[in-house]
């Protein structure tokens, strides 16, 4: 399995650079195989991977910009997902990869493993094979007889209760009457603190929305400045071309 790395030699963004000599210096850290396509300066590398980098994963104006990194035609992802399998210790199953041995991934996995197996023998241990059923009788015992006998003892408390009962309601009525006012305030502090997160929650969400937006147009704006620098080599290249041709005809 090969991993291919979709880079832009010639970009003049220096952030899509930074990105694309993270992915590289870690993967060449982890003594990662795995193959360097200029989509700059090849017409085709560009073509296949704007083609097979999955829809739901493209930004909203449906170019995708490097680094792209696949495994053989497999896609693993971009800089940013990248970089939380590098935070999770997960870069190996980012990539498809098997993790090798004695890494921490590969510690973790098979830590794991012995985590839920042993899981699984103490759920054994401490449920054994319930299928022996015990007799109805020697289950419940004599709970028919005790069953009458509290039957009575309660028909003969329940005046006395009753009579406690009313006494018990009186004094909450009381002491009711007296907790309403604190109560009503109590819940008026609680309804203003309420009404204070959600407004913190939702200048917080503003904030977050104008910088992810924010955001989005800086990467459109390098995506733009990036194809405004190929399409000036490439008329470059044309006039050179044009040129050529022209001192050929003379001589």
């Amino acid at each position: 399995m090969v991993i291919k790395v979709f880079l832009a030699s010639s970009s003049g963004s220096t952030a899509i650079k930074k990105k694309q000599q993270d992915v590289v210096g870690f993967l060449e850290a982890l003594k990662v195989d795995y193959t360097q396509l200029d989509i700059a300066c090849n017409e085709e590398n560009r073509m296949w991977m704007r083609q097979n980098v999955p829809t739901e994963k493209k930004p909203t104006n449906g170019i995708p910009l490097p680094p792209q990194i696949f495994n053989e035609e497999s896609y693993c992802g971009d800089y940013d997902t990248f970089f939380e399998a590098k935070e999770d210790n997960l870069v190996y199953t980012f990539l498809g990869l098997p993790p090798p041995p004695g890494s921490k991934e590969a510690a973790d996995k098979e830590h794991i493993v012995e985590n839920g197996t042993h899981a699984e023998e103490t759920n054994a241990e401490e449920n054994p094979d319930d299928s022996t059923e015990v007799p109805v009788e020697e289950r419940n015992g004599d709970a028919h007889g005790e069953e009458e006998q509290e039957a009575c003892e309660e028909e003969e408390g329940e005046g006395g209760e009753e009579e406690e009962e009313v006494a018990d309601d009186e004094a909450m009525e009381g002491e009711t009457a007296g907790d309403e006012e604190p109560a009503e305030e109590e819940e008026a502090e609680e309804a203003e603190e309420e009404t204070d997160e959600v407004t913190e929650d939702t200048e917080a969400r503003a904030a977050e929305e104008e910088q992810e937006e924010a955001d989005d147009d800086r990467e459109e704006e390098e995506l733009r400045q990036l194809e405004e620098e190929e399409e000036g080599e490439v008329q470059e290249e044309e006039e050179e071309d044009v040129e050529e041709t022209q001192e050929e005809e003379a001589e």
